[in-house]
Order: C-alpha cells, then structure tokens, then sequence
C-alpha cells in the first residue's frame, strides 16, 4: 500500500459540538479529502486504528465519510484523547495528530505535540 512506513497525514481533533467529556461520544478525528482519497479505499467498510497506548480500535467509514464528511468518529478515540489531555481544546485550537498507515486498512494515531 502507498504510504507505508515513515509516510502518513496530519489530522486534528474533531467534536461534534457537544462531546460527552465522560464517555468520549462525539470525539474523533478529522482528514482532508486528498489524504481521504490518497490513502483510504472505498471498498473498505473500516479501518483499524492503534493509540499510543496500544489499544486499537476499529472505525467504520460511514457514506458521509467519501461524501465530504471527512471524519473518522469513535468513543474509544475520544476517551483516549481524554485521558491523554488532548481534550478538550479550546475553541479553534484543536490537537494535532499523525495517522500513518501501517498495513491493509490499518493505521497508527500518534500525538505530534
């Protein structure tokens, strides 16, 4: 796959809002539509993607996703942004991640801070 290795994107934080600061819903992150189409397939229904922490988490890619909806949403990643201080942001500053792909429909999301 393209992109392997050292390559990958820089994401940010996303919420929808209201984010629940308890559970982590309403968390997520968000890509731009060229790292979308350059490394995410459409015949894909989702992605795996691991945490600093180890912890890997499945996203599905819903059809807002390729529709410009560029999000990838999940409790888990949200919970995860929680406990490492990553959220909440203020208002127009969210964090800042890499994603870099590491195999068929799997990610690594690291913090770039």
């Amino acid at each position: 796959m393209e992109g392997e290795g050292g390559e990958g994107m820089i994401v940010s934080g996303r919420n929808n809002g209201s984010p629940d600061n308890r559970t982590g819903a309403g968390y997520g992150i968000r890509l731009s539509k060229e790292d979308r189409d350059r490394y995410f397939r459409r015949e894909w229904s989702s992605v795996e993607i691991e945490l600093e922490n180890g912890e890997v988490v499945e996203v599905r890619l819903s059809n807002s996703f390729w529709r410009g909806c560029v999000e990838l949403r999940s409790s888990k990643i949200g919970r995860w942004m929680l406990e490492k201080g990553y959220a909440p942001w203020s208002k127009g500053n969210p964090p800042k991640f890499k994603l870099t792909p590491v195999g068929e429909r799997k990610f690594k999301l690291r913090n770039i801070d």
